[in-house]
């Protein structure tokens, strides 16, 4: 028996979709996060189960009280942007009737800004969201965290389809509102000291990691402006930490030439990752790869 766990607030354009495609399993709990809108009326179309709570910040509050909720010898957690695909729904049915373990990694396939991201952060993306009942739940120390199960996992081939963000504005909102809050917190939490030049480094590292170390750069124009939005995560990173410890003052008579070598050596790192990537794709072409 497999219980679908999906966790929703205002998610009334999506919750149809999402909960179409996991129709075929034996039970569907829907933890409805204080929604206004319509989400609880259409999910009431394929479900009774739905139980409402506050929306914590912290979202993985509520979906470890959905696992507790269901009654499945396995879980399937989804958010409502997800969907499950008919050759995920049966490598999961031969999974699970196959398997001593406790917990399946499942790739997920990102469209953002209307395409599917193939490189970067954005894929494969696995996430544990397949696992039995009574093994596996969140920490809830960090938004981004991952279930931990008690036990070996596998990994599926096919992915969960996850129509991410739609729209700038919506990435700006939910990176402000939520996740940089979180980041910032974690990090004070972690006795994490931040020092001016973080201002520099924190944003151009995560670029670089991400256009050209991850491979950002082959997804073209959503792939720059995605390193560029990763870039500017971080830098509100530090701007919340910053403002979380009173705006710390740091000034002296030779920041201006400090601040001119900290970017200077961003410069330099941004040459030497362009000519090795650049390389690199070289060396593939002769090698025929």
């Amino acid at each position: 028996m497999i219980s679908c766990v999906i966790s929703a607030y205002n998610e009334e354009n999506n919750i149809d979709d999402c909960l179409l495609s996991v129709n075929w399993v034996d039970e569907i709990i829907l933890i409805n996060n204080s929604s206004i809108d319509l989400t609880v009326t259409k999910a009431k179309k394929y479900t009774s189960k739905i139980f409402t709570r506050p929306n914590n910040k912290m979202l993985n509050i509520n979906k470890n009280y959905g696992f507790e909720k269901a009654t499945g010898e396995w879980i399937l957690n989804l958010d409502a942007d997800e969907r499950v695909s008919h050759e995920l729904k049966e490598e999961i049915h031969e999974a699970i009737s196959e398997s001593h373990l406790v917990g399946f990694e499942i790739p997920r396939k990102n469209i953002l800004f209307g395409k599917w991201i193939k490189h970067g952060i954005w894929w494969p993306d696995c996430q544990l969201r397949l696992f039995r009942k009574g093994q596996g739940k969140f920490p809830c120390l960090h938004i981004h965290e991952k279930i931990k199960v008690n036990g070996t996992i596998g990994k599926l081939k096919n992915p969960i389809i996850h129509y991410n963000y739609s729209s700038i504005n919506q990435f700006v909102k939910k990176m402000n509102d939520i996740y940089t809050d979180n980041e910032a917190e974690n990090l004070i939490k972690l006795g994490r000291k931040i020092y001016w030049f973080d201002a520099i480094r924190m944003p151009i590292n995560d670029f670089l990691a991400n256009f050209f170390t991850r491979g950002s750069y082959k997804d073209g124009l959503h792939g720059l402006v995605l390193s560029s939005l990763q870039a500017f995560y971080a830098f509100l990173v530090f701007a919340k930490v910053w403002e979380k410890q009173k705006f710390w003052e740091y000034n002296n008579s030779k920041f201006l030439s400090a601040t001119k070598k900290e970017l200077d050596k961003s410069y330099n790192d941004t040459n030497y990752w362009f000519k090795k990537t650049v390389a690199k794709s070289f060396l593939k072409s002769l090698l025929g790869k």
